[in-house]
């Protein structure tokens, strides 16, 4: 029984974490830039993805052109989508966010269905235009009026709505190389590109400097984010 009901478990574990999340990172970027919580996070989490893939005896290099579509990878799962989440969470809301993120599988169903050619019911249709109902609902706070005229959400809110939209580029993209490797070694080399694409920008803007300005409430933050988002969700 234990067993069976364990993958449920570890998803219901990835989803309350990854809710969760939003509200650590709002909570570090308010005190060091986007791009320094992206790199630290991703530093944490990197080597314990890298322990459970030697583990798994699942570890091997990229060969030939796949090194390319891991770096395409990286740079759309990892370092566009968290810079677009982390800056858009300095000015939108956390609960926002969350509301606004969830919208992600509307945006890989209807790319499904533009790119890969997959078939929607109308029941699912009608999700999709229920969901985008809701996006308005939430990023407009409720007002029609604001909708018409064009005047609704802040800058963040709108980062945080292409997020989802890039997060369901990278899903749909994903699906070829989860055909050919491990998912937990897939996402160990999308991760360190994406880190080391991060980390030229980081160590260019000198944004290691800011570090030292976390105090124990961003501490506490960071190592949620890297150890328990990044690490084991």
């Amino acid at each position: 029984m234990i067993k069976k009901s364990l993958p449920y478990l570890e998803a219901l574990f990835a989803v309350i974490v990854w809710g969760a999340s939003f509200v650590a990172t709002k909570i570090a970027v308010g005190q060091i830039s986007p791009v320094a919580v992206v790199w630290l996070r991703f530093a944490m989490g990197i080597p314990m993805l890298l322990v459970a893939v030697v583990a798994r005896k699942q570890f091997s290099f990229p060969k030939g052109g796949e090194w390319m579509y891991f770096s395409l990878l990286g740079f759309l799962g990892i370092s566009f989508h968290q810079w677009l989440q982390s800056n858009g969470l300095k000015t939108a809301q956390a609960s926002t966010t969350a509301w606004i993120v969830s919208t992600s599988p509307m945006f890989i169903a209807i790319l499904g269905w533009m790119i890969l050619k997959e078939k929607l019911s109308a029941l699912q249709s009608s999700g999709i235009v229920l969901a985008m109902v809701g996006v308005l609902a939430v990023v407009s706070k409720g007002s029609l009026e604001n909708i018409a005229i064009g005047n609704f959400g802040t800058a963040g809110d709108f980062l945080i709505l292409v997020s989802a939209i890039n997060w369901a580029v990278f899903s749909i993209l994903s699906r070829r190389g989860l055909r050919d490797h491990p998912s937990t070694l897939l996402t160990f080399w999308v991760m360190t590109i994406g880190w080391l694409i991060t980390s030229a920008a980081f160590f260019a803007g000198k944004n290691y400097t800011e570090i030292p300005k976390l105090d124990s409430l961003g501490w506490t933050a960071m190592i949620f984010l890297g150890v328990f988002t990044t690490g084991f969700a």
